[in-house]
């Protein structure tokens, strides 16, 4: 009967580093996209909060409660597979990433706001880092 590893991650071999070799970008990564999902989920209780409180429009306020939900849970389903050397972990982080450049450029664009700023930097910093060589190899199964 063979064990499994007690560290989750991409299984070490000849073409693949070892889980305790996590290299620093998909670390970086894999945090700035807990962040977004942590950011997300910090907006659904908000949300909640004003459901609870009353709100004039509850549906719209419970749609956008389950989608911050649904999306923070993606987020972080995705930070933790990129951190194992998941391929499929790249694809839902990167589409995030190119929603949130689009909506914060056109936010920057009509009024110039710190937060929107923020936002379009971190989001264009996590896209950047995903493609990473050191990335793309972790998450694809080679040496990087």
């Amino acid at each position: 009967m063979t064990t499994q590893p007690s560290v989750p991650g991409p299984v070490p071999g000849p073409d693949r580093p070892s889980p305790g070799h996590v290299p620093a970008a998909v670390r970086a990564v894999t945090g700035l996209v807990l962040l977004q999902a942590l950011a997300l989920a910090v907006a659904t209780v908000a949300l909640v909060v004003a459901l609870v409180r009353g709100t004039s429009m509850p549906g719209p306020v419970v749609f956008l409660a389950v989608l911050a939900a649904g999306a923070a849970a993606v987020l972080a389903g995705a930070a933790l597979g990129l951190l194992r050397g998941r391929r499929w972990g790249r694809a839902p982080v990167m589409t995030v990433q190119i929603l949130l450049v689009v909506l914060a450029a056109g936010w920057v664009g009509v009024e110039l706001a710190a937060w929107s700023v923020v936002l379009l930097a971190v989001a264009g910093t996590t896209g950047v880092l995903l493609v990473l060589p050191s990335v793309v190899a972790w998450t694809a199964g080679e040496r990087a």
